[in-house]
């Protein structure tokens, strides 16, 4: 009875070792659990903040660039428009020279004609007055003189007078080709210029100013051709003449 009841308190001795080890047991595993989750819950927050500070990062590496390149593109844009006003100028001032040209040419003209017709006019007149004080006998031979020398030269007058009103048309239908042709240049510039403000990559920007400076190159090299009807267009006035010959009674000729 003894020996049974020392097995039985050894049995409960030995579960409750049992017990107390699978306890211990349980609780390191615990211990081990929590530290494996916290050493990977470590790790995770530091992926986190890498990813994180990497893609803070590219963003601000990005904003930076989209920042360039709009600084590149208002600049050229800014370019563009400083190039297009430039250009706009020297056209504009071109156009007031050949104008202002064309103007002093045709006075020009217009005061050879009245020279020539005034001078015809006052010769028909002397003529004509010192006919009338010789008398009627002298009739004979006024006639003869008005006939042979005062017609022909106031003809000559008058063809003269027609050339120079042919000049001048031809002057004026040359200045309104002239103005045509500036506004059409003007309308595709503008245009291009506006192409420009609104080009949305470095390529196309590019593209356009080239074809800008071609266009301003043709309009440049336009200038110097001769005008239509095989008219060479008028010099510009030199400092002392230029050894221009001038006839006489030419009032806008100071040597003479």
């Amino acid at each position: 009875m003894a020996e049974k009841e020392e097995s039985s308190v050894m049995f409960s001795l030995k579960e409750l070792m049992n017990l107390e080890e699978d306890r211990i047991k349980s609780e390191e595993e615990d211990r081990v659990r929590v530290q494996q989750e916290a050493e990977r819950a470590r790790l995770e927050a530091e992926q986190r903040a890498r990813e994180s500070e990497e893609a803070r990062l590219r963003a601000e590496e990005e904003r930076r660039r989209q920042e360039e390149q709009r600084a590149r593109e208002e600049a050229a844009r800014l370019e563009a428009i400083r190039h297009g006003e430039i250009e706009k100028a020297r056209a504009e001032a071109e156009q007031r020279a050949r104008m202002e040209e064309i103007a002093r040419q045709q006075e020009h003209e217009r005061q050879l004609t009245a020279l020539q017709q005034d001078e015809g006019k006052r010769k028909l007149r002397n003529q004509l007055i010192g006919v009338s004080v010789g008398g009627v006998l002298l009739i004979g031979a006024a006639v003869g003189v008005y006939f042979g020398v005062v017609a022909p030269k106031q003809q000559q007058a008058d063809r003269e007078r027609i050339e120079a009103l042919d000049r001048q048309r031809r002057l004026e239908e040359e200045a309104e080709a002239t103005k045509k042709k500036l506004a059409q240049f003007e309308e595709d510039k503008k245009a291009l210029e506006e192409q420009i403000a609104k080009a949305t990559s470095p390529e196309e920007n590019a593209r356009l100013k080239a074809k800008l400076a071609e266009l301003s190159a043709d309009k440049g090299a336009g200038a110097g051709a001769r005008p239509a009807g095989g008219a060479a267009a008028p010099p510009p006035p030199s400092a002392g003449g230029g050894g221009k010959k001038c006839k006489k009674g030419d009032p806008l000729c100071s040597d003479i």
